[in-house]
């Protein structure tokens, strides 16, 4: 096998390295121990990973190189190494959700996104970092240290995805998965300046994706650029019966829509993200991208979309509803951290939760068990669901006019570390933009669309109706083709 110095396996796509391993020009073994290398590397100020594997990598890749060699995997992604979020559980390693009440959990079993993975030939390099339960907007809220901007390691990366886009950003891992709860695949892929798909509610299993918002939940892939992005989102995609929210879908071929064509594709852009708390470097690029589209055939129009001031109360009551629910299951008896002195089950149960959970967390828990107590569950609950129709009807309306809607992924492109978690309302309305998606169960991703003064990357919101991802590949592919690809300062140095 031909040998490849570090730094040009690297700059590879996934795709890309894909086609030499199977060419037997680079081994499965070689692009693995460059990775962990870049890790070794890069990962002492980024912390973009929890776990490192590199033992059960290395193994793995052994093992994949001989399947491969046997023609027994074809994939396209067969023997390229890839990140998980930690709260993804992957038999054997660590699932902490960055959280100290899970800092030893191992689970005994597979999600099953991580096993589709597994099946096509990936080799697991790790699992990357996270805000706490994946509540957060920066990955500052996680119990074993803060993740930074490999764009510049003074500014987040965004969350709660924020280590997997960083590691994927920094050359770490060639993609990785990611959740999705309101925004915490695509708000990383922007400040990052990678690409992150959320599809559709129901498109991936849930099986093993420790929960926050239960119907707002989704895995889903993060890449280096959109058809990397499409391949790993078909490899996870699969009907699952242990998910009752899982969809038994027949279309997943998702490749077919990589084409450089959006001839008579109808983008609407709503007034209603143009407005106030927009940054005019962020609008100016998230227009330009638009520009672009038509000029190659889009129809593109603005429109009001409505409701946008209401999906940020509503989003925040049903997912802190549905976190004090799922995380009630952590009370310091079966399993993860229990305190060291107590006197009784209640003050067990109380001082491990105090010790263990972050205040970020406690502070959703708290607000979470309010709305759903007695007295308050018709005043906020009960509204919050009725808000949610509304808003999915409201997006009903705008893609009976339109196949893919067009915005900006957040209000700025990545803050300073340190400023966001002063004031937790603020970082909230950081996710303005992309929560709504989720109260629909919609399909949607970032793609990056040029970088603000300071260097840091801007990224394009592309979404689409239930079902169709295949409209917003189609958009995001052709306008990606109309500009070069761009690395962090440093990369693979």
């Amino acid at each position: 096998m031909g040998e490849k110095g570090n730094e040009s396996i690297l700059h590879l796509t996934a795709l890309e390295l894909g086609k030499r391993i199977k060419a037997r020009e680079i081994g499965v073994a070689e692009a693995t121990r460059a990775c962990l290398e870049r890790i070794r590397s890069a990962d002492g100020e980024l912390r973009s990973f929890i776990t490192v594997d590199e033992a059960g990598a290395l193994a793995a890749a052994d093992a994949v190189q001989g399947r491969i060699d046997a023609g027994e995997l074809t994939h396209p992604l067969a023997g390229v190494p890839v990140a998980i979020k930690d709260n993804i559980c992957v038999k054997g390693l660590p699932a902490t959700c960055a959280s100290k009440i899970l800092w030893n959990f191992k689970p005994t079993y597979q999600a099953q996104a991580a096993q589709n993975l597994l099946d096509i030939g990936a080799v697991v390099l790790g699992k990357t970092n996270m805000d706490e339960f994946a509540m957060g907007s920066t990955t500052e809220t996680s119990a074993f240290g803060i993740t930074r901007n490999p764009w510049n390691p003074d500014r987040v990366p965004g969350g709660s995805s924020g280590g997997s886009c960083a590691a994927v950003s920094s050359g770490e891992a060639f993609y990785a998965l990611g959740s999705d709860t309101g925004g915490s695949i695509r708000q990383p892929s922007s400040f990052c300046g990678v690409t992150g798909i959320k599809p559709t509610y129901g498109t991936v299993s849930r099986y093993g994706l420790i929960a926050y918002g239960s119907s707002l939940d989704q895995i889903g892939p993060i890449a280096r650029n959109v058809s990397d992005c499409v391949a790993a989102l078909e490899a996870i995609s699969s009907h699952d019966k242990k998910d009752s929210t899982s969809v038994d879908r027949e279309d997943l071929d998702f490749s077919s829509a990589l084409v450089d064509d959006v001839g008579g594709l109808r983008i609407g852009i709503p007034e209603d993200y143009l407005g106030e708390g927009l940054d005019p470097e962020v609008k100016k690029a998230v227009l330009a991208a638009a520009d672009t589209l038509e000029k190659k055939g889009a129809k593109v129009e603005r429109f009001s979309l409505s409701l946008v001031e209401y999906a940020i109360p509503c989003y925040y009551t049903i997912a802190m509803a549905e976190a004090s629910s799922n995380l009630s299951r952590f009370d310091g008896v079966k399993y993860g951290y229990r305190a060291a002195d107590y006197d009784g089950l209640h003050q067990m149960y109380k001082k491990s939760r105090s010790e263990g959970f972050g205040p970020e967390v406690k502070r959703r828990i708290m607000l979470g068990s309010f709305v759903l107590s007695s007295g308050y569950y018709d005043a906020y609950y009960l509204k919050a669901l009725r808000t949610k129709s509304l808003v999915k009807q409201a997006f009903d309306r705008a893609f009976a006019k339109y196949d893919v809607i067009l915005g900006p992924v957040a209000p700025t492109t990545a803050p300073e570390v340190g400023k966001s978690l002063s004031d937790p309302l603020q970082m909230y309305l950081g996710d303005i933009y992309t929560i709504a998606v989720n109260l629909a169960g919609l399909p949607a991703m970032s793609v990056p669309c040029g970088k603000d003064p300071a260097g840091m990357p801007i990224g394009l919101h592309l979404i689409g109706d239930c079902y169709k991802e295949r409209n917003i590949i189609r958009a995001a592919y052709a306008y990606e083709r109309t500009r070069a690809a761009e690395l962090p300062p440093g990369f693979a140095a």
